[in-house]
């Protein structure tokens, strides 16, 4: 008998720097809905494992889901435990067996992984930047976040060097690349854009293209300072889920319509390798969910 074709390794998307608070769980919860949306198969691990805000994030969307008795959409998820032995090489070693095995249960199953990492340097954090196909930096969009990147001029803003983080990222592309010919797609996201303050938003801006050219990632719009997404949390929901009252546990504003528009602006700056089985698989389920909710015609069921 022959054998089928093996599948090939999940697309790995990695999100992360070096400092918490630059809105990393939101974006990564968002892409992870997308995918599944778009009928893709997708495996999340958190490796923040002592803030696990992800690992929350997942867990909230499962009981809201049941609470409100609505279908919602969730990965096969999976938080490394935190090792806090004496030894830092044995907890290495530990949290490293973890995430392997973790991998490994799901690389050949799924399309894709989201790898939600810590606001830390950590042994593993470094690991997963140098797994990632795609890894997504957001920072917050401003000079104070600016240095998780490169050091800047405090008067003419212009790059005087970059910063650990970024030589990390270099030297795991440059490593990548000779391992497997693989160049990690890098897109860093200016998030958390405040609306008001274009002059300090087009210095940020300007400064980070000037940064992008030198470092070699591209550059993408994240989302603004919005209250609906801290709202979302508690509930597990994104912006990219029914606009709708039962599923938001609160009844739908211009704001939620606007947040929506920012995501989907920034999942297309992606540029994800979303194949056309997913698509399909995402359009079977949308035509029997729509069927599900038609009552059936008295007629219907008479003729049987």
């Amino acid at each position: 008998m022959r054998e089928s074709t093996p599948r090939k390794a999940a697309h790995v998307i990695v999100v992360g720097n070096e400092k918490g608070g630059s809105g990393k769980s939101t974006i990564s919860m968002h892409i992870i809905v997308h995918l599944l949306n778009l009928g893709q198969r997708v495996a999340s691990i958190d490796l923040d494992c002592r803030q696990r805000s992800l690992t929350s994030y997942v867990n909230n969307r499962r009981r809201w889901a049941a609470r409100q008795g609505i279908r919602l959409q969730v990965p096969e998820h999976f938080s490394p435990s935190r090792a806090d032995g004496d030894s830092v090489r044995l907890n290495e070693e530990r949290e490293f067996t973890e995430f392997a095995d973790a991998i490994s249960k799901c690389e050949r199953s799924v399309d894709f992984i989201v790898v939600d990492t810590p606001g830390n340097d950590s042994y593993l954090m470094r690991l997963a930047h140098s797994m990632a196909d795609t890894l997504v930096t957001p920072i917050n969009d401003s000079f104070v976040d600016f240095d998780v990147l490169a050091d800047v001029d405090p008067e003419s803003h212009e790059v005087q060097g970059v910063s650990h983080f970024a030589r990390m990222v270099r030297e795991a592309r440059r490593k990548r690349r000779i391992v497997d010919e693989v160049l990690i797609d890098w897109i860093v996201v200016r998030n958390r854009i405040a609306t008001l303050d274009s002059r300090n938003n087009q210095r940020v801006a300007t400064t980070l293209s000037e940064l992008s050219a030198q470092l070699g990632f591209r550059v993408g719009e994240g989302i603004c300072e919005r209250v609906v997404f801290r709202e979302f949390f508690p509930r597990g929901m994104t912006a990219l889920d029914p606009i709708e009252e039962e599923t938001l546990g609160s009844r739908p504003s211009l704001a939620h319509l606007a947040a929506r528009r920012e995501i989907r602006r920034l999942i297309d700056q992606l540029r994800l390798p979303v194949d056309e089985r997913g698509k399909r698989r995402a359009e079977a389920r949308r035509m029997w969910i729509e069927s599900c909710r038609e009552p059936l015609e008295l007629g219907d069921v008479l003729s049987r």
